[in-house]
């Protein structure tokens, strides 16, 4: 008995030993400023606007305008689409401190190249919402936002450059403008632009942690397989 609690206690110690170095050396990797870099953060409710504040090849800072997800394991997404494994690994004040599942190429992150010209970041919500023209209300359903425009799914199909409402319950109304619309999805630039954190705050108004069926498949899994 007292050789086998001898036998746990020296494998206690080498798991903090490892742990510990883990944590130090993810500490010491160089870290790169990036000052100001708009992602979001992927997890089990949904999807949260974050900035990253400076970067390493083994873990990243970013902040919040919220309180963080309680979730260990997410994802940290760029507006290119480029898509990183994260762990949670601290959290103070409104930064948060991750670990990326794999060494990462620190130049690519910070070049985020893309095809397209650079885009704002986008979060997929699936919400149900209104859209009013012209004083009649239609049930659509509300696909993604940022911080300049939306895209919705209606029922029926606007004219292009047709001045809309779009009106969530428990939410401030937004004014925009229909620019794009392919079958019965439409893409509207607002009229009263988001700001970062308006954009954040709203984000979780609608995507409450917690607020999954815990028996229901991971929305991560469904959404990024």
């Amino acid at each position: 008995m007292a050789l086998g609690r001898r036998k746990n206690m020296r494998q206690a110690a080498q798991d903090a030993a490892v742990q510990g170095r883990t944590f130090v050396e993810m500490r010491e990797a160089p870290r790169s400023s990036l000052m100001f870099r708009t992602a979001k953060l992927l997890c089990e409710s949904g999807e949260y606007v974050c900035v990253v504040r400076d970067i390493s090849a083994t873990g990243a800072r970013v902040r919040l305008f919220h309180a963080p997800p309680p979730d260990t394991h997410l994802f940290l997404e760029l507006a290119n689409g480029d898509r990183y494994g994260v762990e949670r690994m601290w959290h103070r004040d409104d930064h948060m401190g991750f670990r990326f599942s794999c060494t990462i190429d620190v130049d690519h992150f910070i070049a985020e190249p893309s095809l397209y010209s650079r885009r704002p970041i986008r979060l997929k919500l699936q919400r149900p919402v209104d859209v009013v023209a012209e004083g009649i209300a239609s049930p659509a359903v509300l696909l993604d936002i940022s911080q300049q425009g939306a895209r919705i799914e209606a029922g029926r199909k606007f004219a292009l450059e047709q001045k809309v409402r779009i009106a969530i319950e428990g939410q401030s109304s937004r004014l925009g403008c229909v620019r794009w619309r392919s079958g019965y999805t439409h893409g509207v630039v607002l009229q009263q632009t988001f700001k970062l954190d308006e954009l954040a705050n709203f984000a979780l108004a609608l995507q409450p942690f917690g607020a999954t069926d815990p028996n229901a498949p991971s929305p991560v899994a469904l959404r990024y397989a």
